[in-house]
């Protein structure tokens, strides 16, 4: 039987994010997110339902989040979903994460913009993608922006 496990979310961070480096030196970020649904009742009323979600990067995307994220930052998390259990004071205890593959900076402002994939196989937390990690541009490629002169353009 195939199986897939993939998780595409937008949403709002509700913390700063949180970075810590593993003793073997790797980066891990926990993020929590805010994702909210917007419907109208029967009634016509209008509600908003909002899940909160645990995220974990790691990585440069770790480090990328840690340095350009806050609060509020928008952003579009692709990923996988992860089943954690242990016991705690004879107690069984479960969440479920999301482990992010790639983080996207939805905000178009200079500390919130650009985007950073994850290389969280690296540390044996995920499957095995292309290592690949772009941070953040403050200068962006000019050589093929518009003018605003129209009477250049060949329509």
């Amino acid at each position: 039987m195939a199986s897939l496990n993939r998780v595409i979310l937008a949403g709002n961070l509700t913390r700063d994010p949180e970075v810590r480096y593993l003793p073997s030196g790797a980066p891990v970020a926990d993020l929590g997110l805010a994702v909210s649904r917007k419907y109208r009742t029967q009634q016509g009323e209008e509600r908003e339902d909002v899940c909160f979600v645990n995220v974990t990067a790691w990585g440069k995307t770790a480090e990328n989040c840690g340095q350009y994220l806050s609060k509020g930052s928008p952003i579009l998390i692709e990923g996988r979903l992860k089943f954690d259990q242990w016991e705690k004071e004879g107690q069984k205890q479960s969440r479920l994460t999301v482990v992010a593959e790639s983080v996207q900076f939805l905000s178009s402002g200079r500390r919130s913009e650009g985007r950073a994939e994850s290389s969280a196989e690296e540390y044996g937390d995920a499957p095995a993608r292309d290592n690949r990690a772009a941070a953040p541009s403050s200068a962006r490629d000019t050589d093929d922006a518009p003018t605003g002169d129209d009477d250049d353009l060949p329509f």
